[in-house]
């Protein structure tokens, strides 16, 4: 608020200086007048924007020098501690609604820049249906509707990061697409209850340049919220996206039933299909604290690279000629548990996750052939949150990744990659 306030100054302090110079040319008086109505017409629309934004800072430590870790990014090969911006996000709302105070629009635009370059996040519009008030549609840059944790925003978000699982299938959590809601408005009975989105999207989000095939995701969700049972919260969902990319080289490998990569001819598609539930329960204590437990569980089929079970992005090539794809079926989920203590400043975060890229292999069975793309991961995150204000929290968070033991060299044992981080998150 006090950003748009001194925005408002600076409009009317900048009109009054145009005007007064107007009068005293006396040639450009009419232009500046017209001038001055914009800028009247600026200030009555900014009644209708928001401003919002957050800051990141953390410092890590990491058990190893080099270690790969899903907990910000790679360590450089020299480096076990490090500062860091995570994220710095800025966000503009802009909102518009009708005379029974329901909305009609809104649009919003959000960036985040550190110190690894400035980037765009959301950039995407909302149009409400007001006769009914059930049905929006929305397009643009957003986040695909596809479980909870992709749509829990990063600084909600009690865990340092999302598992895993989300970070590898969907990279950034948006893509480019439009979707459908049916989300009734205004009502008190059942319907309130209920969510249900729809959408298409061009399937490879953020982290590719440009949509490389004509393949759509299909992604759908149906959302029980806010249900109370007793004095307990209950909220609930499941998912699916159903979607296809092209494969120029016509082949594909799976595993066969003797645990080795065979290659098949297919239709140059290669699927991609996940399904999903989620479970979160908030159960309220006393002296307004609560305990929260959550659950997310996700399988399907991943079609990816031979080193990497990551949504491509871009069409598998070596030395100009297309490669083929390497399906995998997979598995993960994620369990909370979050307990306020003392005072609800204070919350204790328990977190535990598992991702199995490839659920036709496991252990022994993944040899020295193979890569460390099939390598299934457990991790269990242990953290405290202190809640200073609603501007300023402190999140202390220790994350221990455990692999499961192979027979390749590098996995024989558990990998030191455990890491601890101390975050400082700034919002407005």
């Amino acid at each position: 608020m006090k950003l748009k306030k001194l925005i408002l100054s600076l409009i009317i302090m900048l009109s009054f200086s145009v005007l007064t110079f107007a009068q005293e040319s006396g040639s450009l008086l009419n232009v500046d007048t017209t001038h001055l109505k914009k800028l009247i017409s600026t200030y009555k629309k900014l009644e209708y924007v928001g401003f919002s934004g957050y800051i990141q800072p953390q410092f890590q430590i990491a058990q190893e020098k080099g270690i790969k870790s899903f907990n910000g990014g790679d360590f450089g090969s020299q480096v076990d501690n490090r500062f860091m911006l995570r994220r710095g996000r800025f966000r503009i709302d802009y909102a518009r609604f009708n005379a029974e105070n329901m909305p009609k629009l809104n649009f919003v635009f959000q960036f985040d820049g550190t110190e690894r370059g400035f980037f765009i996040r959301d950039f995407w519009g909302r149009i409400y249906e007001n006769k009914l008030n059930y049905f929006s549609l929305v397009t643009g840059m957003f986040a695909r509707p596809m479980g909870f944790e992709v749509n829990l925003s990063s600084s909600d978000r009690e865990s340092l990061e999302r598992g895993r699982m989300s970070q590898l299938l969907m990279k950034t959590e948006r893509d480019l697409g439009a979707m459908i809601s049916f989300e009734p408005k205004g009502r008190k009975d059942w319907r309130n209850h209920i969510k249900y989105d729809i959408g298409l999207f061009n399937g490879q989000g953020l982290a590719a340049p440009a949509d490389f095939d004509s393949h759509k995701d299909l992604i759908s969700r149906l959302v029980l919220k806010n249900v109370k049972i007793h004095k307990m919260i209950l909220s609930a969902s499941i998912s699916g996206l159903f979607g296809k990319i092209a494969n120029p080289s016509g082949q594909e490998y799976r595993i066969n039933e003797n645990g080795k990569f065979t290659l098949n001819t297919s239709d140059a598609i290669a699927p991609r299909t996940y399904k999903g539930a989620d479970i979160q329960l908030k159960i309220p204590n006393k002296y307004k604290m609560f305990t929260e437990l959550r659950a997310e569980y996700m399988s399907g089929l991943q079609p990816g690279l031979v080193s990497s079970t990551e949504t491509p992005t871009s069409l598998p090539v070596l030395n100009g000629v297309a490669t083929p794809f390497y399906v995998r079926n997979f598995n993960g989920a994620y369990f909370y548990f979050l307990q306020n203590f003392i005072s609800p400043k204070n919350q204790l975060v328990v977190k535990y996750d598992w991702y199995d890229p490839n659920t036709k292999l496991a252990g022994k069975e993944i040899t020295s052939e193979l890569n460390d793309a099939e390598i299934k991961y457990n991790t269990l995150g242990l953290g405290y949150i202190r809640y200073v204000n609603e501007n300023l929290k402190v999140v202390f968070y220790y994350d221990m990744p455990k692999n499961e033991f192979t027979s390749k060299e590098s996995s024989k044992s558990d990998i030191k990659d455990n890491t601890l981080s101390c975050r400082i998150q700034y919002r407005f």
